[in-house]
Parts: C-alpha cells; structure tokens; sequence
C-alpha cells in the first residue's frame, strides 16, 4: 500500500499518576498493541512509523501514515470436507452452517463454494473479496487489544462518573484523544469517547490544550502544556543537566549501575524536568556512604555527588524537579529539610550501633531465626565457622582469618543500621569490623560475603574474602536445598541460581589467582565440600542424595552460562564428566581445539561405537591379555595404546588438556583399522571379553578431557 490518502494518527489515553518504574513498558506495549491490529487490518501504510510517548500521566502513541479505510481484499478460505459440509442430496449441513456463521460467511449458499482436493479427500472453500475495515472499527479493536494485554504490574478497579459502571485499569483513566490528521476518531475506552483536548502540566499548564493536528502533538503538549511527551527525549534532557551540574561542581555522579536505574525512575516521575543542587551538613559525611547513597537514591530520587578522584561522596546532591522557576530557593530548601531528618536518623543508628562491638553482638543472632527448619542465625555461623575452616585447610593456609570472618560475618543482622538499612547487611558489619580494630582480611570477607559473584583473580588479600564466600554459598545450597526447597520454575526465593553461579565463579578466580593449580583434580573437589557442608546441618535435617543433586545443578548452571560463548556440543562433551570447576574453562577450550582436528570426527564416532559396545557387554573393567590378541589390527591398536598411553595420562594430570587430546589422536589409524578388520564380538567368549578389555582400555584413555562421543555428528 502506498502512502497515498493518508493521515497520520495520534491516540493518547490521560490518567492518574502511572507506577513510575512500569512507564516506559507500558508505553512501549500501548503503541505496540496499537500498532500490532492496525497492521493486521491492512490499515497502515508500508514503510509507516511509530513514536510512542509516556509521561507520568499519559500514554500516547502516533503512526504516521494511516488509511482511513483498508483495502479490499481477496480471500480463500478453508472450510471443512465436503463429505461433512454437505447433505447426501448436496445442502449444506447444520456443522458448515455453524463454520461459516462463525467466520461471518453465513450469507453464502452452496453455490458460492468451491471444491477442492488435497490428494485424499474434496474440500469446501469460500472465496470472495473482503471489505476492508474502517479506522474506527479497526482503531476500536486496536485500542481494546492494547489495553487488554499492558504489562501492567497491579489492576485496580475505579467506577465512572455515571456512579453505576466500574471499570479495571492500573489507574484511573479521563481523557481519550484520538485524531486522524485533524479529525477526531469515534472510539471509545474505558467509559471515555474519543476527543481532541488533552491536558498539559498539572502546576504550570492553565485549562485545556485543543489538538488541532496529529502532528502537532509534541509542540502543543511542550508549548501550552509544559510537558515534554517522549520519555526518551525527556531522559536525555534529565542526563544532559545531571551532567552539566555536576561539571560545574566538579564533581561525578558515580558510575554504578544505579545512576541509569534511577535516571528511568526520574524520568517516569516529571513531565517536565529541572534540575536543582541541594546540600546537606558535612557532618553527616561521617556516616557510612552507602547509607547516604542509599537514602537519597532510594527514598528521595536524588542524584549524589562524588569526588572526581576517589569517588568519595560530597555533600551536595541533584534534584530532578517537575517544576521550572526563576526562584527555586523553596524547591531547594523543601527537599534539603526532607533528607536531613533521614540522614539524622542514619547518623544516631551509627554512632549508636558504635557502641557495641561486633563481636559481642554475635550471642543475639540465637534469638534470630534463619529458618525454622535450619535454626537461628548463630546456628548458621557455627556452620560457617566449620566450613570456612574446611576450604581454608583444603587450600593449604591458615583458617584463623576466615573463621573469624565467619564469626563476625552475620554480626550486623542484630544492629540499627541494617534494621532501617536491610539493603547494607555486610556493608555495615564491615565498617563495625574496621571499628573494632580487626584485621584488614577480615572487614573485607564480612564486606564481600554478599557479592554476586567474584570478578577479579584471588589474591593474597582477597583469599579470607573467597573463603567466606565459597562457605556462605555451600551452607546455602546444602540447607536450603536439602530441607526441600529447591527452585522451582522461575521461583527461586533463597537465590540458589545466584549461589550457584557465585560458587562457580570463586573456582575460577582461585584458578586465575593460582590458589587452584590447573593439575589439581583433588584439592577443594565440589563434591566433597558439599559432603562437608551437609555434616555440618544437624542429623535428619539434609534429605539423601541432596549434594549430588545439587552438584549436578551446579553443572547445570555453568553449561547454560558457557553455552552462550562456547559450542553447545563442546560443552556438553566436558560437563558429561563432571570434572573439577577450575578446570572447565581449560578442558572446553581443549577440547575445541581438538574438534578442528582432522581426526576428531574420526575419533568421536568410534568412540561412540565403544561407548555403545561397553554398554551393551556391560565390560567397561577386566584385564587385558595380550596374548589373546590375534589379530595384526588389534596388536597395532593395543602398541599404540601402549605407547601414547602413558604420555597422554602424563599430560591429563600435568592439566595440558589440548597436548593430551593431540596425543590420542594418533591412535587415529589404528583405530580405523581395527573397526575395520576386527569383529569386536567374536564367538570365543575370551577373545570377545579381551577386545573389549582393549576397547575400555581406549575409552579411558581418549575420555580424559571430555566424552568426545559427544563430538560426533
């Protein structure tokens, strides 16, 4: 369809205040839903284009090219077999008659309809030419689908000003403006007829703004109204002044991922953004930054200002204000009397919660409970303390550090500050560690307990930290785990995805750190520490077989999170054995070295041959009797075995995964031969058993690094 005859299309449906952290969805599903039926019904020019907009009070949505009426169409239309829509003496039967009542056809007779064969059976068909729908009828749909399929988070109910009719939305709707180039649309929703008035700021917009053209959306709501409709161009503005007051102050907003969280939230709070500086006493620079942080952020929306070297907090802060003024000494003055009580109260939970060592708060976590099945909180610490004594012994140095860490780890969950700060728990217990003089190792572990994950290689001083961290997620995953509440679906309340994936990241940081040696196939084995964890739970209180299950959860995890970069094949070849975490990465990257070599397809295929073999004899153990061995293509294969066998077994415990791969596959053409001119299942039950003794001997040999069966295509 050209482009010809049509007029550009602007909706807008005005409401009450919209939930300012589900905007910007809202408004992009609005002008998709739209969008979505306007195209189904032919109404939108090719090559159109789509602006949505949302403010705190309105989403609106404008098409540029839209036809007033769709064109019509010819249709065919599948009906049902002829055998079923038509009466032996050739009428149309009640099941047709309901079909075609169904899909608006019931004016056609038999004779409208044509036959036609599939290569079975004859079909009906209805061919005709459809009317194409009007924009009102096609808009109506359209808006109705929208409406009906929001993401919004919560419906409330709200009755209409007729006092009888309710009606369900995510907040009251009162105005719907809908023009086609100048001309109102007759729709209708949520109670509201289509209009061309809208309205403009609530505080510095007067009275009604009237639409006179769909293009003119944007000016008049900017002009008149003091809104700036486009979320996006609103963000951007709010960024632009952010940044240009802070480089007037010299200062940073900070580079954590929470200044783009609340920049959206800003931006789906005002229609019409200003940005003003505020202070607060520097006193209050004595409390823990991260209170402060969070206590503007969080709970006023404001923006604090860092210093450009170090990233320390200042005592100055942004306000994104909905109000524009030449004077905005009240705005300034209002939000500055706002915060400091909040910061008051930071300041005396500090100072009070100072008074009390870490260490002696740690006999009021067993009033705590961490779970009802699990205990209190100083339960959990004492299994931590084991834990951590555990991994520390298992990586050859002194657990003094980590048991101490784990002591004081929970220490804070009984202070003030996280009472009114739940979000800072370690944050805070750090700053009370580093009060009572304890080690430096120490106030980071307690610090660090609740990261995500460990990003950077373990160091000597990040050791204690790892050790807490590794033991914080074990006692997790055991406990939580083994009292039956595993994730389920998407619910995962006790974060043990998160667990998961943290534990594995710890293996990887020790290995990048060299606290893990390539070749160590034993020292902090996952299976084991999990083993370890479960005896620290009282009896009876971790079901059976809940470590393996959660190991091979683990494993689930990490082939999902390396599938994303790594062949899925390669990956599934190395986790098929389980091997130890730090040794993944190596033994995937191995193994996709040896998938380019001209024997690995070779090789997996005849390693899958064996597999299969062993499986069904049941013989993957007994010894090998050379003598037994008749045939010149398995005495080659068993000298081969003999020769590369031990280099390859030298290079799999020296953790040279690639050399070991590279290794074996020059047992190629013995291989090959052997298949070739040897019946594995011979009818001598002693030569059978010895050709499989041989082909196991092979299997364990080529299966170091990975189950490279898995390779073969």
């Amino acid at each position: 369809m050209s482009a010809a005859n049509t007029q550009p299309l602007l909706v807008e449906l005005f409401t009450e205040e919209l939930p300012p952290k589900a905007l910007k969805k809202l408004g992009l599903a609005f002008a998709q839903g739209i969008e979505k039926v306007l195209a189904q019904h032919h109404l939108l020019a090719e090559g159109h284009s789509v602006t949505d907009f949302a403010t705190p009070r309105r989403l609106a949505v404008r098409l540029d090219a839209v036809l007033e009426r769709a064109p019509d169409l010819p249709y065919t239309e599948k009906l049902m077999p002829a055998k079923i829509g038509l009466t032996e003496s050739g009428n149309i039967t009640p099941a047709l008659a309901k079909k075609l009542a169904a899909k608006g056809l019931q004016h056609l007779a038999v004779g409208d309809l044509l036959r036609e064969s599939d290569g079975k059976q004859d079909y009906l068909l209805a061919r005709g030419v459809a009317h194409g729908k009007s924009l009102a009828e096609g808009l109506q749909e359209a808006l109705d689908f929208a409406l009906n399929h929001l993401p919004i988070p919560k419906v409330m109910r709200y009755q209409l000003a007729d006092g009888v009719t309710s009606v369900k939305f995510v907040r009251p709707a009162h105005r719907l403006t809908v023009l086609w180039g100048d001309s109102v649309v007759n729709v209708s929703a949520l109670g509201l007829a289509a209009g061309r008035s809208t309205l403009g700021h609530r505080f510095m917009s007067d009275g009604d703004i009237v639409l006179d053209h769909a293009m003119n959306y944007e000016n008049q709501l900017a002009e008149k109204g003091m809104v700036v409709a486009s979320y996006d161009v609103r963000r951007a503005q709010i960024s632009k002044q952010l940044a240009a007051k802070a480089a007037e102050l010299d200062a940073s907003l900070g580079d954590d991922t929470e200044v783009n969280a609340l920049l959206d939230e800003v931006t789906a709070l005002v229609e019409h953004p200003t940005v003003y500086v505020g202070q607060f006493d520097k006193q209050f620079l004595k409390v823990p930054q991260e209170c402060l942080i969070l206590t503007m952020r969080l709970n006023q929306k404001y923006f604090p200002l860092f210093e450009k070297q170090g990233g320390k907090l200042t005592h100055r802060f942004l306000i994104v204000s909905n109000m524009q003024t030449d004077d905005p000494l009240n705005i300034i003055q209002g939000n500055e009397r706002v915060v400091r009580p909040r910061l008051a109260d930071a300041q005396f939970f500090f100072e009070t919660d100072l008074k009390i060592s870490l260490a002696d708060r740690i006999t009021a976590l067993a009033t705590t409970v961490y779970h009802n099945k699990l205990g209190s909180q100083l339960d959990r610490v004492e299994r931590l303390r084991r834990i951590t004594r555990y991994v520390a012994e298992q990586l050859g140095v002194s657990p003094i550090f980590a048991a101490r860490a784990a002591l004081l780890a929970k220490g804070d969950l009984v202070s003030l500050m996280v009472g009114e700060f739940p979000e800072l728990q370690g944050v805070i217990g750090s700053y009370y560690a580093a009060a009572d003089d304890e080690p430096p190792e120490v106030v980071r572990a307690i610090r660090d307990q609740y990261r995500i994950r460990l990003d950077e290689a373990i160091t000597p001083e990040t050791l204690v930290s790892a050790i807490l961290f590794i033991a914080e997620r074990a006692e997790t995953l055991v406990g939580i785990w083994g009292i039956g509440l595993a994730p389920t679906g998407e619910r995962d309340p006790f974060g043990l995805r998160r667990a998961a994936l943290g534990l594995i990241s710890a293996y990887e940081q020790l290995l990048a750190g060299d606290r893990l040696k390539i070749s160590d196939s034993s020292v902090l084995d996952l299976p084991a520490l999990l083993a370890f964890s479960a005896t620290t739970f009282k009896p009876g209180i971790v079901k059976d077989n809940t470590c393996a299950e959660i190991a091979a959860f683990i494993y689930e995890r990490y082939r999902n999170q390396l599938a994303q970069d790594a062949d899925r094949n390669v990956v599934d070849a190395v986790l098929a054995l389980s091997p130890p975490l730090h040794q993944v990465q190596a033994r995937i990257q191995a193994c996709a070295q040896f998938a380019q070599l001209p024997e690995a397809e070779s090789l997996a295929a005849a390693n899958k041959r064996i597999s299969n073999l062993l499986k069904k004899a049941d013989a993957t153990s007994g010894e090998l009797d050379p003598a037994r061995l008749q045939e010149p293509a398995e005495q080659a294969l068993a000298a081969v075995i003999g020769k590369l066998g031990p280099q390859a077994r030298a290079q799999f415990e020296q953790g040279k995964f690639a050399e070991s791969l590279t290794t074996m596959a020059q047992a190629r053409d013995a291989v090959d031969a052997f298949f070739n001119d040897v019946m594995v299942m011979a009818e001598d039950p002693a030569v059978r058993a010895n050709r499989l003794a041989l082909l196991a001997q092979l299997h364990g040999l080529m299966n170091q690094v990975a189950d490279i069966s898995g390779l073969a295509r």
